[in-house]
């Protein structure tokens, strides 16, 4: 069986937003929409929450493997406004 290890980070191809999956039923996505960003933390309690998750652990069409360094950039970006 195939253990995933927390945190993954993943983004949309089109770079508009950017993932920090903490858990099986976590993440935090932080979207940019124009020259804005906003975090959001989801818990994910309902079945598309969840399904969701498991897209962007397995990678599905929309999602690219991201790093940590590129999250924190874009959130840093947050900090400074």
């Amino acid at each position: 069986m195939n253990q995933t290890i927390f945190p993954c980070y993943r983004k949309l191809r089109n770079d508009k937003s950017f993932y920090k999956i903490s858990g099986e039923r976590t993440f935090t996505e932080i979207q940019c929409v124009g020259n804005q960003c906003f975090k959001i933390e989801i818990i994910a309690s309902k079945y598309p929450e969840i399904i969701l998750i498991q897209d962007m652990l397995n990678k599905r069409e929309i999602y690219e493997i991201s790093t940590e360094e590129e999250f924190n950039t874009i959130e840093d970006k947050l900090a400074d406004k």
